[in-house]
């Protein structure tokens, strides 16, 4: 029997070269995560946690206050929840066009074909997990032309082929490999500036209130029936203490658990194992578990599953 694979927060190994902005001062401090799936990353250095296909992928991003993460968008949906610290989250061409506050175990669930940012405020370090639909989540990052000649620089160019050439190691862009073009001004009409009701209204929830949802039943909240309502390929339950159950269940399919609050012992026949926050569980397909509290105290984990819905655009 195959039994659940569990990457521990004091384990996750960082780079901090995934992207184009890694030496652009300002952006330079972050440390990229990638857990489940490839992910995104433009690095060769990028370590992979567990490979095995889920149908979306799982990252994470730790930054010391006041670092950022560059105007950037995808093609498949980017759905985060913070884990620690606070954040701000902004977005549009040049990231005026609206921005929103998240504290610990606040979601956001963001539109796809919008550029968006985001930057530790707080005051120590913090990180947030991603989850990214598709199993090749969209095949990659699409960046605001300033972010590609800012990065340019300070020595990281971007291939056409995705990968990041340093110059100021003497790197330099293989023979028939041209770097990636900056968007035209016709492929930037296509990116929407939304409002922040559009995004806030939509796409933001906050702990408290869905903990509250989550007394009788796990919180739906994003699905097809979600308090976030989307099909981007996945859905998000958030679980309490008080909406816990006791009887297994399963999936056809892989299901990833993520502590927010407190320890939670899962439980599976002939095993259970404790995770913490920022631990993230892997559990396989059709294998009975459940998950409950191991300690007194507020507990609280999202719990994420693939759905045959395409990872496309997201509703709004």
């Amino acid at each position: 029997m195959t039994i659940p694979t569990t990457v521990r927060y004091g384990e996750l190994i960082p780079c901090k070269t995934a992207f184009i902005d890694a030496h652009t001062p300002g952006s330079d401090q972050k440390e990229n995560f990638t857990i489940i799936g490839g992910g995104v990353s433009e690095s060769a250095d990028q370590h992979v946690h567990i490979n095995e296909p889920h149908g979306f992928n799982i990252g994470a991003a730790g930054q010391p206050p006041r670092c950022r993460n560059s105007l950037h968008s995808h093609r498949t949906a980017e759905v985060f929840f913070v884990l620690s610290g606070r954040w701000r989250f902004f977005w549009g061409r040049w990231g005026d066009a609206g921005e929103v506050l998240l504290e610990q175990g606040d979601i956001i669930n963001i539109p796809t074909g919008i550029f968006r940012g985001f930057e530790n405020v707080g005051t120590d370090y913090g990180m947030i997990m991603a989850i990214l639909g598709g199993d090749d989540a969209g095949g990659g990052v699409i960046w605001a032309p300033q972010v590609i000649e800012d990065a340019r620089d300070h020595g990281l160019v971007l291939g056409e082929n995705g990968k990041l050439y340093d110059t100021k190691k003497g790197q330099t862009l293989p023979e028939g490999v041209k770097p990636m073009p900056v968007l035209t001004d016709d492929e930037l009409g296509a990116f929407e500036e939304l409002t922040p009701m559009q995004v806030v209204g939509w796409g933001v929830r906050r702990y408290n209130d869905m903990a509250a949802l989550a007394k009788d039943r796990a919180c739906k909240v994003i699905g097809e029936t979600g308090i976030i309502r989307d099909k981007p390929g996945f859905e998000v339950d958030l679980l309490t203490r008080s909406s816990a159950r006791e009887e297994m269940h399963q999936h056809d399919r892989p299901s990833v658990l993520m502590p927010v609050r407190g320890h939670w012992r899962v439980n599976w026949p002939g095993g259970s194992e404790v995770i913490a926050p920022g631990d993230t569980m892997s559990v396989p397909a059709d294998l009975p578990h459940n998950a409950l509290p191991s300690m007194t105290g507020e507990a609280a984990l999202y719990h994420v599953v693939a759905t045959d819905d395409p990872a496309g655009p997201s509703m709004r």
